[in-house]
């Protein structure tokens, strides 16, 4: 029964209840004094706005539901002590204001009476058919006595999954969600606040992204007056004194109008008036209001091409405000939304905002998918889908919301992953490399692509490219990238054998490990995160990060001035070559004597050459000799996969280069750091070596070594 429902004197609802002969009750109240094509008078507002939209529409299946619903909820009254049909019949009518077909309207009048009459589901499915019983089954609440406290998440589970199969379920549910908000001053405060809580973050957000404006802005509005009612008599106060604060937009109105006449521009012009909530964020934003603040002009047109005239003539007639223009022809927004937003400023400098669009899209910008009428009706010359109904109305924001409450048993988890997820209110179109596209609520980074397109497949994903270029998982994705995302197929295992001075020892490294716990600072989608989180729940030992093994020294390669191929103005000395920079030719380089006598040999730009410098210290003349052989330190930052480190070290010894030691420090975040110290025939041969091992695919950094050491 809905929050404003009650039955003085009714009993409890028992299973196995005798059920009323529905087919008995219809024909005896269609057959009454009233003739059979005669409407009950009770909704014949219905039937004037439903025929306003649908002309040739069938009305008497109507008249059938509304006797059913009336016979069925008599003597079922409302908190406010008006009889219970008055509910439904309201629902209806906001429905068919809005354009919707008859089965939604069929569905909306009966859309209580199996919660709350001994109507059953297999009488509606007889006596309307399967898509009415449908709709009335989607909206149906579950009983608190079979779920107690998940009665509420459970119920909104499954009118979502119902959605997803019929869009038309939830147009139900925001019209009834309406009318109770309309009517919910007879409640209790706290349970006022808690039914316009639960409005705000679940149903306001599900009309927007279903594109029904038209309820979801009063939506706003009912819910603001209860939640934060001093702000709201502000906002009230503030729209009823707009005629002080300058001149408004009828005279820019008539301006625009007489642009477009003698541009020979058929187009109506009107003006649109902000609602509560809308000023309310105006006034705060823009501080005092001046009267073009308080609504937007409304251009309607036919076509789309004269949309576009109609900016064209704008923006050569007024002074265009180009930061506020937006094409949402060109480019829809997610929940069906199609205009051009743009602003000019009149000749006293206000600002008017200015909304194109033709007739059509208005209808669609007013109602979303409530204007598309039934999404399953057969249309001429196509094939019948096979297997499940296809929603041609399905957004993608819908069809990954049904993918993760999946994996969401728990009711707690899915009621606050739910809240969040509709807290998203903007979604962005990435797309991926192979030709596909996916749809991203704002804010989501290579964490979330991958999971949307490979779903735990992506446990195993070692790094991405956006627009062509390597980036981390945590990179935020804007709209129009392009991303491909790159998988360790497979978890092998690569040994590292790093050599010290003529001992070996082994190094595993797992190339792919699966997501770890940073993951879940970058993953913004709910399905995102309850994979992440499952995975880290079935691996604990995830959890535990390895300590990590002090950095070795850089190689050094000690000798006399002939070794080292350097020759010093020190006689007898022995040189070295840093290892905080392994100079190699031609560099420019530098050196200094240090203790015992030795000379040490940096680069020039080495940060410890500026050390030994403020500390005084006299540099020594330094020239390379004749020797090509040379040795360098080289560090290579990637991410992990499989055989990288083979393909790393086949590229060194393709360039004829030997490997004194190397090092692969544990992952972080999916990077790995590899440390080379190589031996090279020829320096001149160093460039286009880094060149070739920047170009193994997983590698995107490869570098000299110089890192702050002692000289």
């Amino acid at each position: 029964m809905s929050a404003e429902a009650t039955s003085p004197g009714a009993r409890s609802r028992r299973r196995g209840r005798t059920s009323i002969d529905l087919r008995r009750l219809g024909r005896a109240a269609l057959q009454g004094p009233a003739s059979r094509d005669r409407l009950p008078d009770a909704i014949s507002h219905v039937a004037d706005a439903h025929r306003a939209h649908h002309p040739d529409a069938d009305l008497l299946v109507l008249g059938k539901a509304y006797v059913l619903a009336e016979i069925s909820h008599r003597g079922q009254f409302r908190k406010s002590g008006e009889p219970y049909i008055t509910h439904p019949l309201a629902v209806t009518l906001i429905l068919a204001e809005l354009g919707a077909e008859t089965t939604t309207l069929t569905a909306s009048l009966l859309h209580d009476t199996v919660e709350d009459t001994d109507v059953t589901l297999d009488q509606v499915r007889a006596e309307f058919g399967d898509e009415v019983c449908y709709l009335v089954d989607g909206v149906t609440k579950l009983e608190k006595v079979d779920y107690g406290a998940a009665a509420e998440p459970e119920t909104f589970r499954k009118m979502l999954v119902a959605t997803g199969n019929d869009v038309r379920v939830m147009s139900i549910k925001l019209a009834d969600r309406l009318h109770n908000m309309r009517t919910l001053g007879v409640m209790r405060p706290e349970k006022q606040a808690r039914i316009a809580k639960v409005t705000h973050d679940v149903l306001i957000p599900l009309a927007e992204r279903l594109g029904v404006q038209a309820l979801k802005t009063e939506l706003e509005d009912l819910v603001f007056a209860i939640l934060q009612p001093e702000e709201y008599e502000r906002t009230r106060a503030v729209i009823a004194d707009k005629g002080a604060t300058g001149p408004g937009l009828d005279t820019i109105a008539v301006d625009v109008r007489r642009t477009l006449r003698e541009a020979d521009i058929t187009a109506e012009v009107g003006i649109r008036p902000r609602h509560f909530v809308s000023v309310h964020r105006a006034r705060l934003k823009r501080g005092e209001m001046r009267g073009t603040d308080f609504g937007r002009l409304l251009v309607l047109v036919a076509e789309d091409a004269d949309c576009y005239a109609v900016l064209g003539e704008l923006h050569t007639c007024f002074t265009p405000v180009i930061s506020e223009f937006k094409d949402f022809i060109a480019a829809p927004k997610y929940n069906l939304y199609q205009s051009l937003h743009t602003a000019v400023a009149g000749p006293d400098g206000a600002v008017v905002e200015v909304l194109i669009r033709t007739h059509q899209m208005h209808k669609v910008a007013e109602a979303g998918v409530v204007a598309l009428g039934n999404p399953y009706a057969p249309v001429e010359g196509a094939e019948p889908a096979e297997g499940e109904r296809a929603d041609p109305t399905r957004p993608g924001w819908l069809s990954r919301l049904l993918e993760w409450q999946e994996a969401a048993t728990d009711p707690d988890t899915f009621w606050t992953t739910l809240r969040a997820d509709l807290a998203q209110d903007r979604e962005i179109s990435v797309f991926l490399a192979d030709g596909g596209m996916l749809g991203l609520p704002a804010g989501a980074t290579c964490v979330d692509a991958a999971y949307a397109q490979y779903g735990d497949g992506a446990h195993g994903c070692i790094g991405a490219r956006v627009n062509g270029r390597l980036a981390t998982l945590s990179t935020v994705l804007t709209d129009g990238d392009t991303v491909q995302l790159l998988l360790a197929h497979g978890s092998v295992p690569e040994t590292v054998t790093e050599t010290d001075s003529g001992s070996e020892t082994g190094q595993t490294h797992d190339a792919a490990p699966g997501p770890s716990p940073e993951w879940l600072d970058h993953a913004r989608t709910p399905a995102a995160r309850i994979a992440i989180a499952g995975w880290l729940a079935a691996n604990p030992e995830s959890l535990k990060v390895p300590a990590a093994a002090p950095r070795p020294p850089g190689a050094v390669t000690a000798g006399r001035r002939g070794v080292a191929n350097v020759v010093v103005d020190v006689p007898e000395a022995t040189v070295r070559l840093a290892g905080c920079c392994t100079p190699v030719p031609p560099d420019a380089v530098t050196g200094f004597t240090v203790r015992g006598g030795a000379v040490t040999v940096h680069r020039a730009e080495c940060p410890a050459v500026g050390r030994m410098t403020a500390l005084g210290r006299s540099p020594v003349a330094v020239s390379w000799g004749d020797e090509a052989e040379c040795r360098v330190t080289l560090y290579a930052e990637s991410f992990g996969r499989p055989r990288l480190l083979a393909d790393l070290t086949e590229v060194i010894a393709t360039a004829g280069a030997a490997i004194v030691s190397a090092n692969v420090e544990p992952p972080s975040e999916q990077r790995v750091r590899h440390t080379y110290t190589l031996q090279l025939p020829d320096a001149a041969g160093l460039p286009g070596l880094m060149r070739a091992m920047r170009d193994v695919p997983g590698v995107f950094d490869v570098r000299r070594a110089q890192h702050e050491t002692a000289p």
